[in-house]
């Protein structure tokens, strides 16, 4: 299997780009992931998703983050591999290229609620997070569960992810392989743990030119004072080319954490940010990324049947619980844009759009030097 990226050569990959930053990307028409790939409506969101992606560029951001959908490409082959490509020509047409995820650990366990995931009309709930009432933003207490607990549905996702790394390894569109989101959310701890180590493997046997990562997501968890990586993400850390990591906490615990993060001396991005509910805000975070040159892409983009905007459920049951002093329900928790591409409020993209020209201007000087 081929090694991890020297140190060297990751600050080499980074430092040749300009500074990356955008957001977690779906069609503002997009009922869930399924509707982001599928054939149903396709050319229709994909008109969507080319005007959402044209303001992006505009607003400054030149990456996105996309999660493919596994059964979709599991059920319609060819029809994904084709519909893919285009979504990677959109997002490149305007000068975005894409960070490409294939796990997810977000995931609500197996109980009343549950339903196996399907092709056609999807079904939607207006007024919560992610278009669902029943999801795993809320507290379940039980362990998530995930499809690839099946032995036979897991190899055929090392066939999916090992097919479009192949593919795509030397594709300027890709920026990024961020193999397996949030590994051992939804209370399944080490239990993912094989699933994403069988990801690297495939990884680095395909060995592309792209970086590849998974994000530590946990706040990095406390043991007395000491900060300290789960399992899993001890062994993300270890086997990443590049440093990614999600945060929604507000400034300070940002500051901390970025600090921790410097020890493993790699570049690093934040692949998941803005909960201004939470007090992790546009004003604060952005120029914070900037001058440290953390890349990051904030969750959400245009508000939509996704409904990014509303709480997590877990919120309002902490609220109802008596505990939820510290979240400000008066403002939108993600998504920069409203259903009619105005600002949800015009001074996050003024300061946006500055921040990034001076990135740009950094990025170009620096080049002239060399």
């Amino acid at each position: 299997m081929n090694d991890v990226w020297s140190k060297e050569k990751a600050w080499k990959w980074y430092d040749d780009r300009t500074w990356m930053r955008g957001c977690n990307f779906m069609g503002s028409d997009c009922a869930n992931r399924i509707d982001q790939w599928q054939a149903l409506g396709f050319e229709k969101r994909l008109e969507t998703a080319d005007r959402e992606l044209k303001l992006a560029a505009e607003t400054g951001f030149n990456t996105i983050r996309i999660i493919p959908e596994f059964i979709v490409w599991d059920q319609d082959h060819d029809g994904f591999m084709e519909r893919f490509d285009r979504y990677l020509a959109t997002a490149w047409k305007y000068g975005i290229s894409s960070m490409v995820v294939f796990g997810n650990d977000c995931m609500p366990p197996k109980n009343e609620f549950w339903k196996p995931l399907q092709l056609g009309e999807q079904h939607y709930d207006w007024g919560y997070h992610g278009g669902r009432k029943f999801s795993q933003h809320q507290h379940f207490g039980e362990m998530g569960y995930h499809i690839m607990d099946e032995p036979e549905i897991m190899a055929r996702h090392e066939v999916w992810v090992r097919e479009i790394m192949e593919k795509y390894k030397d594709d300027p569109r890709i920026c990024v392989w961020d193999l397996y989101n949030e590994a051992g959310n939804s209370n399944r701890e080490s239990v993912s743990l094989p699933n994403v180590k069988r990801f690297f493997e495939v990884a680095r046997e395909v060995n592309p030119s792209q970086p590849i990562t998974s994000c530590l997501w946990k706040h990095l968890g406390h043991k007395g004072q000491e900060n300290y990586l789960t399992e899993v993400e001890q062994y993300i850390a270890e086997n990443s080319d590049i440093i990614t990591y999600h945060c929604y906490s507000d400034y300070n615990e940002n500051i901390k954490l970025i600090r921790y993060l410097q020890q493993f001396e790699r570049p690093i991005i934040n692949t998941e940010w803005l909960a201004r509910m939470l007090h992790n805000t546009v004003e604060e975070m952005f120029p914070l990324f900037y001058l440290m040159k953390i890349g990051c892409l904030n969750w959400g983009f245009v508000a939509g049947l996704y409904q990014t905007y509303e709480p997590w459920n877990g919120m309002w049951q902490s609220y109802e619980a008596g505990k939820g002093e510290h979240i400000d329900f008066k403002v939108w928790f993600h998504d920069l844009y409203r259903p009619n591409l105005k600002p949800y409020d015009p001074h996050e993209i003024e300061l946006i759009q500055q921040y990034c020209k001076l990135a740009d201007e950094d990025f170009a000087r620096g080049q002239m030097k060399k």
